[in-house]
């Protein structure tokens, strides 16, 4: 291989997706077992890898010269192969470094609190002191001299201002699991969590629902990305090449999901906008109607709204997994929190605001048969809606009008 990145899993890397926006050289994914990680460094036939779980620190043994920064941390993510002496270094301290600029995270005069211990946990430490930071304690199920439990953080350090999420906890498949609760820290001022599969873990929606500046992983892996393929290639990339491959993969990774009242066009518009994008168009009615083998009325009729509901939730956590697709939700779908929390994951949530005099009642509408029901429901729902989107879109116009809005606003930086 000439380029690449080596780990024990990679299903889920968005790796070779970034470097492949950087340039056209060959980059790879190579799961390699634990016991064969020797065997393929000391061969070294490759011109240059990142490195990731459970390898940053079992490969230094095997380098022949290592970067200052790399030993003060003492976690290797990138190697370069020099006339085959093996070069170790750590880009992970500029992608973190650069999530913590992004989420305004200001550590000189602030307690923070880094979660877990590998590699990525002394990584961010060695930035957050970098930064100013002093008064730092990483956080750990088994303590030790160096570490302090989950249970202490909590009763002894509620006046953290700054989170920084180190653990796989809450990524993909196990996404609705949450390292901490943050309610536990009154003051915090950011949070940061190296999770980027989903886009936004829970532990990082937790901190948006109570204002509090947070972000997931992906800019931090696109950023040590940049500086990797810097090592590989020998040459400098221009300052702003972060934000845009960050925006690239953004737009590629990120669901656009449509909420709104019934006969609000979401599907139409779905089907417009997955046909402009080049995406599936995945509609939650559709997808029950599909699996149960019977229409939506049928359901509510033999088994009531709250069996339809159990259905359409999890549905909702099925489909809300998937990245860079279009997802067009029942109407009743925003009455649910866990409902929002899945779709916000992957999802950036657009109102489709038709106006109640627009909305046309249907039969295969249970709660939206006639005008009088609409009215009811548009009265119930209205605010939830708004409050729920990150958009509005209006759409008192036709379907084509509603599409080219999201697609102005789902592209600007």
């Amino acid at each position: 291989m000439n380029y690449g990145l080596i780990g024990e899993k990679l299903g889920h890397s968005f790796s070779a997706e970034i470097h492949a926006l950087l340039g056209d050289y060959g980059y790879e994914l190579k799961e390699i077992p634990k016991g064969d990680l020797e065997k393929f460094i000391k061969t070294a036939d490759f011109k240059g890898i990142n490195v990731t779980i459970p390898y940053k620190q079992a490969v230094i043994p095997y380098l022949d010269h290592l970067d200052a920064g790399a030993k003060a941390i003492g976690a290797v993510n990138t190697v370069v192969n020099k006339n085959g002496k093996l070069y170790g270094y750590n880009t992970d301290f500029y992608g973190m470094h650069c999530l913590l600029k992004r989420v305004g995270a200001e550590p000189r005069g602030k307690k923070t609190l880094i979660l877990g211990t590998g590699g990525t946990s002394k990584t961010a430490l060695a930035v957050v002191k970098a930064m100013g930071g002093t008064e730092v304690y990483r956080v750990s199920r088994t303590p030790s001299e160096d570490t302090v439990s989950y249970e202490e953080a909590e009763a002894l350090h509620g006046d953290a201002a700054i989170i920084i999420n180190t653990t796989p906890v809450g990524m993909y498949p196990k996404v609705d699991a949450c390292p901490i609760d943050i309610n536990a820290f009154p003051v915090l001022t950011a949070v940061a969590d190296a999770v980027y599969n989903p886009l936004r873990s829970r532990l990082v929606q937790a901190a948006r629902a109570k204002g509090i500046p947070a972000e997931g992983g992906l800019f931090m892996l696109v950023a040590q990305a940049v500086r990797a393929s810097e090592y590989f290639l020998g040459t400098l990339y221009a300052p702003q090449t972060v934000n845009t491959v960050y925006q690239m993969m953004r737009r590629k990774k990120e669901n656009i999901v449509l909420i709104g009242m019934p006969s609000s066009g979401k599907s139409t518009v779905g089907d417009i906008l997955a046909a402009r994008f080049g995406r599936a168009c995945v509609d939650t009615d559709r997808v029950i109607e599909a699996n149960e083998g019977v229409s939506i009325p049928q359901i509510f009729a033999e088994k009531g709204e709250s069996a339809f509901r159990e259905k359409e939730a999890a549905t909702v956590a099925e489909v809300s997994l998937s990245g860079g697709v279009v997802i067009a939700t029942g109407g009743g779908v925003v009455l649910r929190e866990d409902n929002l929390r899945a779709l916000r994951q992957n999802g950036r949530l657009y109102f489709l605001d038709r106006p109640l005099e627009k909305l046309i009642p249907t039969e295969g509408r249970p709660l939206a048969r006639d005008a009088q029901a609409i009215e009811a429901r548009y009265k119930e729902r209205y605010g939830i809606y708004t409050q729920a989107a990150d958009v509005i879109i209006e759409n008192n116009g036709s379907a084509i009008e509603a599409a080219e809005r999201i697609i102005k606003e789902f592209y600007a930086e």
